[in-house]
Formats: C-alpha cells, structure tokens, sequence
C-alpha cells in the first residue's frame, strides 16, 4: 500500500524567518567579539517596526540598528511600498544580561554542580534517513530546493516582479517499504507585485519546480497548486507578524523525525536546544553513512545545570543491521554528550548562525555545518562489530 507524506518550507523572507535571521545575525554579532557570549534573543517583526529583547551577557559591543538593518536588506526588503523596509521600518530593543541563577548552572566551577551543564532542562532529537544523497527526508528537501532556485532568479532580478515572501509544500508518494516513489502535489505561494497576471506566476514558478525536482519523480498526474488564492500582493511582516522560533519544523526535518519542541535560532550553544539537537543530528547521520540503518532517530535529554544526559534514546524503524540497544551502547562510547564536549567537538563558538536560519540547519552542504559531516562512520562500525 502506498502512502503520502508532506513538508513545507518557507523562504527567507518569511516574517516568522525574517525574525529568526535577526536574531541569528544578533547571536553572530555577539560571538564574532567575544565567543563565550550567552545569547538568548528574540525579535518580533510586523508592519514598519522590529522589536528585539531577549538575555544576552557579552563582552561584544553590538550595533543593534546596523546588525538589524542590515539583516532585513540582505533579505530584500528594500521597497517601503511593501510595507516593510530596512531603511523605514523602526527597531525597538529590550535586552538585559542572563540570570545570574541560570548563568551558574551554565558556568563550569558554579552552581550545584561544578561540570559546564546544560542551559535548560528538555529533550531534543535528530534524524536520518538514506532517502537523499543529503541524509535527509526527500519532502522537505525538495520544498527548501524550490524556494531556494526561486531566491537566486529573485535576487539576480531575472524575475522582476517576484517578491521576498514565499512558501513551498511538497506531497511524495512512499510505496510499502517506505520508499520514495513520485511527487503526488507541489504547493507554492510566493508573494509578487501588484500588476503581474496570475498566469505568468503560475507558468513561471511551475517551470522552477519542473528544473528543481528530477523528472524521474514527476508524472502526468502531479499535482501544482499554485498561489492558490488567486492573489499574493501583501506579504512579509506587513501580512503576518513574525515570531522567532516558530519555524521548527522547517529548520529540522520536515515533520519526520520527532521535535523536542525547542526553537534554535538567537540562542548560543550553551543552550542544548540548539547544540545538543545538532549533536544528534551529527550522530543519526553517521550511523546511517556507516549504513547501520536506513533510517535513524536520537532523543537525548537533559536537566538545566546538569551536564550528564539523563537519557539517550535510538530508534531505527526495523532498519538496523544490529539492535537499537546495541547502537545505544556505541553512541555512549563513540560520542561525548555533555554540552562543554558537543561545543568543542562541532567547533559551535562561531558567528556562523544566520545562514541557518535561512534554509534549514540540516542536510547543507557547507563547512561550517560541522553536525553534517560523516567522520565517525569506521568508530561506530567497529564499535558494533560491523
């Protein structure tokens, strides 16, 4: 029996991203000057105005406007019209310094105990699958490619009239093995000026999916919605207020792998939301390249001030070529989980934060993204006996 399985994704110039690229540019701008900055920042975007509050303890000396207005610019919206602009809009900021009561569970020699632990208490997990040369679930894979082709012809101005705001769902069809098999319907909205007819959007954006997704997954009978009320004149912030950090499930996987709840975007790897959900990331990754399993999915969790994880969880879906307990027993002799040893061994005291928060945290191609790479693969086969 066949199944079908959705994933949206949203472009850069999303509100809910757009505030998310402000808070990352913030944490970036923080840990360029001083790496051991805490940073937990949150913007708000909506018609003409920015506000960012949030904790942040640094030595950094941050140019709130420049950091903003330049994120937004970088983004494209430069045309007051749109109701949303860099050089108009108003920034409001409200920060203070972290809690000294959390500072010292974070603190290594402070609080009750004297190991670095982690920023909060919670439970995050990782996810992957052999379904993408990327690792990652073809759904969300595809919808970020759609968004991502549809970026650069907007940026290189080769499509005038098309505008920052945009989403992308892509349905794919699984056979009974859980195998990807066609795409079933491509949904994409895109905001667009005022003047252009429906027509040219729907035949434009159609001939973008149809470059992006290989022929070998699209039919007679896949499905395009496109714009599908008709009209997308008033987007951004000034259609829809945008929050930080309610995007997770297109920063992660798609819907497919299980989420802790936890946002990434404006907080500092002190924080396991972010770096520990990285760290599993790193780990699923390399025991499905070691082809240990098709499919594989960590939770840790966590106790605030407490480095130790109180629990490490792996499940492969009847995939593995060895137990899942087995793979437990691996992971802890392979991989240090405590926050001080997962921000040492990803290198995450960086300013490389806002990217992320452009076209997912996972499944890119790039350096930077340290929890992307496949070094592990022999470890964790020799730890199983493979």
């Amino acid at each position: 029996m066949r199944t079908l399985f959705t994933s949206e994704a949203v472009s850069m110039g999303h509100p809910d991203k757009v505030a998310d690229q402000i808070s990352d540019a913030v944490l970036d701008a923080a840990l360029a000057q001083d790496p051991h900055s805490r940073v937990a920042c949150e913007t708000m975007v909506t018609t003409g105005t920015v506000f960012v509050a949030g904790e942040i303890t640094t030595k950094a000396v941050i140019n709130f406007q420049e950091v903003v207005r330049r994120t937004i610019k970088e983004i494209g919206y430069t045309d007051p019209s749109l109701g949303f602009s860099y050089d108009s809009c108003g920034v409001h900021v409200t920060v203070h310094e972290q809690s000294p009561d959390i500072s010292q569970g974070v603190t290594e020699g402070q609080g009750l105990h004297k190991e670095q632990g982690a920023g909060d208490q919670g439970m995050m997990f990782g996810y992957a699958c052999d379904e993408t040369p990327e690792m990652m679930p073809m759904p969300i894979m595809l919808a970020r490619r759609i968004l991502a082709a549809m970026a650069r012809l907007r940026q290189a101005r080769r499509i005038p009239w098309m505008k920052p705001d945009s989403k992308s769902q892509v349905t794919v069809e699984y056979d009974e093995n859980f195998r990807p098999r066609r795409v079933h319907t491509v949904v994409v909205s895109t905001q667009h000026a005022p003047d252009v007819p429906y027509r040219t959007i729907e035949r434009e954006v159609i001939k973008i999916v149809q470059r992006v997704i290989p022929s070998r997954l699209l039919d007679k009978d896949t499905i395009y919605h496109v714009n599908p009320t008709g009209r997308f004149v008033i987007g951004g912030p000034h259609g829809d207020t945008g929050l930080t950090g309610r995007k997770i499930i297109v920063d992660t996987y798609g819907g497919m792998g299980r989420h802790g709840g936890g946002a990434f975007s404006g907080k500092d790897p002190s924080k396991v939301d972010r770096s520990a959900a990285y760290m599993t990331r790193y780990i699923a990754k390399n025991i499905v390249a070691a082809k240990l399993a098709k499919r594989c999915e960590l939770q840790v969790s966590y106790a605030i001030g407490v480095a130790q994880p109180l629990s490490l969880n792996i499940q492969t879906f009847g995939t593995g070529v060895v137990s899942d307990v087995e793979l437990v027993r691996a992971v802890r002799e392979t991989f240090d989980l405590r926050p001080a040893a997962i921000i040492q061994a990803l290198k995450l005291r960086r300013p490389i934060y806002l990217k992320t928060a452009r076209y997912g945290h996972f499944g890119i191609n790039d350096p930077d993204y340290t929890w992307e790479r496949t070094d592990q693969i022999d470890t964790l086969r020799k730890a199983v006996g493979v």
